[in-house]
């Protein structure tokens, strides 16, 4: 069928073809181009050889009939014009002429053949036929090497801008081929590689993972196999890329056998594979991955790595029956210093942090960012506690050496609470959570130190997360009380101040005192909202008191750390004084000796101008905190008051040992104002009064009361001293 194809094609391809009839006899032109028309071809007549030239140079022709032997211009000069000028038609001598020298002359110049006249009409037209189908033969031919030429020049081309690497290999692995993307990728001249095994190109640690794929891909059968390997790169200083190899078998059927069926048959004559870089795509797969599970700013592991680490460690500990410990860390100080240096600073404190965290890990330790200014620390291995408080220690010395964030010299500290498996937990959460409340612990006694969690600690967590409930809604439900304690004039007795209590009035329980609540608001920073508003509330009621008459009256307030610390503290207190006209020399806030050793040099400016202003500053629970007193000469410190420890270690009059002695004594030669706390007898009152203790407040002279109770006491005092 396909053979009956072609000869129709031919046919109707012959049957268009253009001939030109030359001769310079005008009767034999017009009788062959009759014969011809008749036998359905197109023929044109030229009338000698020179007309013949004018036809040819202007019309292409498929085949000429020429005569030799012409006047003007013989045969054999048309055949040299048609050559000069690369006319490609096929030539058919029809002539008088039949001397041997002119035949083979006509044949030499390219004529397909020769017939003697007179012709016979049969046999013109089969030559010509025969001519015009080896002509067209010859044309597809020539168009078909043009077309393949075509088609690999296109294939080169689509090959070597391929954004692959494109290889083929012999049997032995050897490269045959390969484009030129390899010399921009790798950096290989394609002429090196040529010959060359494709180990050559193979990273060391990945040679036998792809000996592997090209011998499982040959002995298999398998059509394609692709795997990702490192191919290495021409020169020292250029980076190991990664690539996406994709290989299959070229495989050619044995000899003398092309037409079985039977695939067994067929032989591997080599290896066709692309190489597509997918470094990039790794690159950037690897960073998402390192997103999902690492903190971009101290690039630590993450909450979520931790935990899957732990998880690791717990199930390796019960396997081998050791020990773990987990480290829960909070930085004391980080929020003075990012609210007063910016948070770029802050950011750069946490690098510095971490970096000297760092330092301190075994190998096989985990440091993890948990958030914010929290990190945890994993330390697996461990046979005691001794091992973990020789860490714990050495994590509080390293952060105990100032940071330099620019032009300033930066101090922190560090809360570490250690909750160790199994003692404090057999799980994740339970280990986390424990080392958490351990750390809380280590705040609520004033920071920079370490704790190890036990069960005394734990308020249950359903307790815990039901007081944190209610405390969030205590505020908007205005269950929140100020109670006041008066503080006495020892000489005279009369009330010359409160201080200023908080009491929450609870729906369900009743009245809650602040060592239940007081820590909790502390470690969810609820306590500086809770501060503010008894600051508020105080100085409200307390200036109705000195509106009426009572001008005199003093306002004690306790400010929480967090308050203290904040960078806006002396504006926010200032803006609290003029908003309710609360004259400043009325107010004398109280601080811990460890709240203001935090920060001694920025406290010492704070409290300064707070001075300047008129407020007077006292010390509470002096003498159970810092141990240095060189304080007191650099802090515009007005009052100590002596912490209700040591009251109650007065026994009687003659108790001449007590530690009050020497705080007393130091006091008056400061010439600082004394307060005794918790006075509760009259032992205690008289042996206070004998050492010149000039203010006294306890239960004594009475509990705290609330506003309208106080503002009665407060007034029958002033009646019984001006009676």
């Amino acid at each position: 069928m396909k053979a009956e194809n072609r000869d129709i094609d031919l046919s109707i391809n012959i049957n268009k073809a253009r001939l030109l009839v030359v001769d310079d006899e005008e009767r034999l032109l017009t009788s062959l181009q009759e014969l011809l028309i008749a036998n359905n071809y197109q023929a044109d007549i030229a009338l000698g050889g020179k007309n013949a030239c004018v036809k040819l140079a202007k019309q292409q022709y498929d085949l000429v009939l020429l005569d030799l032997r012409m006047g003007d211009f013989s045969g054999h000069q048309v055949m040299d014009f048609m050559s000069e000028r690369q006319i490609d038609t096929a030539t058919i001598v029809v002539s008088g002429e039949s001397s041997f020298s002119a035949v083979s002359k006509a044949l030499r110049r390219g004529a397909y053949d020769y017939l003697k006249k007179p012709y016979v009409p049969e046999e013109l037209l089969a030559t010509v036929d025969n001519a015009l189908q080896k002509k067209l033969l010859e044309k597809a031919h020539n168009a078909m090497q043009v077309r393949l030429k075509k088609s690999e020049e296109l294939h080169r081309y689509i090959v070597n801008s391929s954004p692959d690497i494109v290889f083929m290999l012999d049997r032995e692995g050897r490269f045959t081929f390969i484009n030129n993307k390899v010399e921009s990728v790798l950096g290989y001249h394609k002429r090196e590689l040529l010959g060359q095994h494709y180990g050559a190109i193979i990273n060391d640690k990945d040679v036998e993972r792809a000996s592997y794929i090209f011998k499982d891909s040959e002995q298999s059968g398998r059509t394609t196999r692709t795997i990702e390997l490192h191919l290495k790169s021409r020169g020292e200083n250029r980076a190991q890329r990664f690539f996406e190899v994709t290989v299959f078998p070229i495989e050619s059927t044995a000899p003398g056998l092309k037409s079985a069926p039977d695939s067994s048959l067929k032989q591997l004559i080599g290896t066709y594979g692309t190489a597509r870089d997918i470094t990039e795509r790794k690159e950037a797969e690897e960073f998402i991955n390192f997103q999902a599970y690492h903190d971009l700013l101290t690039r630590l592991p993450n909450r979520a790595l931790f935990k899957d680490r732990l998880s690791l460690a717990i199930t390796h500990a019960k396997r081998n029956t050791q020990g773990l410990a987990v480290m829960f860390l909070d930085l004391d100080r980080f929020k003075v210093v990012n609210d007063t240096l910016g948070h770029a600073m802050g950011d750069r404190l946490l690098q510095s942090v971490s970096m000297r965290l760092e330092n301190c890990l075994r190998e096989g330790d985990t440091l993890s960012r948990f958030g914010g200014d929290e990190f945890t620390l994993l330390l697996p291995d461990i046979s005691s506690k001794e091992d973990a408080r020789k860490i714990a220690r050495k994590v509080i010395n390293v952060l105990k050496e100032p940071f330099i964030l620019g032009e300033h010299e930066v101090f922190v500290g560090v809360s570490v609470g250690i909750a160790m498996y199994d003692e404090a937990g057999t799980n994740v959460e339970q280990l986390i959570q424990n080392a958490d409340i351990a750390m809380y612990h280590v705040k609520g006694r004033g920071k920079d130190g370490y704790q190890f969690y036990s069960d005394t600690m734990n308020v249950t967590s359903s307790n815990r997360l039901k007081i944190e409930r209610d405390m969030r809604n205590a505020l908007d439900n205005k269950e929140f009380r100020v109670y006041y304690q008066p503080q006495i004039n020892a000489a005279t007795g009369g009330i010359i101040g409160v201080e200023a209590l908080i009491r929450w009035h609870h729906p369900e329980r009743g009245i809650i005192y602040p060592s239940e609540f007081i820590p909790l608001a502390e470690e969810t920073k609820l306590i500086v909202d809770i501060s503010e508003w008894v600051l508020k509330t105080a100085c409200a009621e307390v200036k109705s008191w000195i509106d009426a008459g009572h001008s005199d009256i003093r306002l004690a307030v306790n400010f929480s750390p967090s308050q203290v610390e904040h960078p806006r503290f002396v504006n926010m207190l200032f803006k609290q004084l003029k908003e309710y006209n609360f004259p400043p020399e009325n107010l004398e806030i109280e601080l811990t000796e460890n709240v203001i050793m935090n920060d001694l040099e920025h406290m010492i400016q704070k409290l300064s101008k707070l001075a300047d202003h008129g407020i007077t500053i006292a010390i509470d629970d002096f003498g159970t905190g810092y141990s240095s007193l060189n304080y007191l000469h650099k802090l515009p410190i007005h009052t100590l008051k002596v912490d209700q420890s040591f009251v109650h270690d007065i026994q009687n009059a003659d108790n001449e040992a007590c530690i009050v002695n020497a705080i007393v004594a130091m006091a008056h030669g400061l010439k600082l104002n004394i307060v005794a706390e918790g006075v509760e007898t009259a032992n205690q009152l008289e042996y206070l009064k004998s050492l010149g203790c000039h203010e006294i407040q306890g239960f004594f002279f009475g509990k705290a009361r609330p506003a309208d109770e106080t503002i009665l006491l407060i007034n029958s005092s002033a009646h019984s001293k001006a009676s």
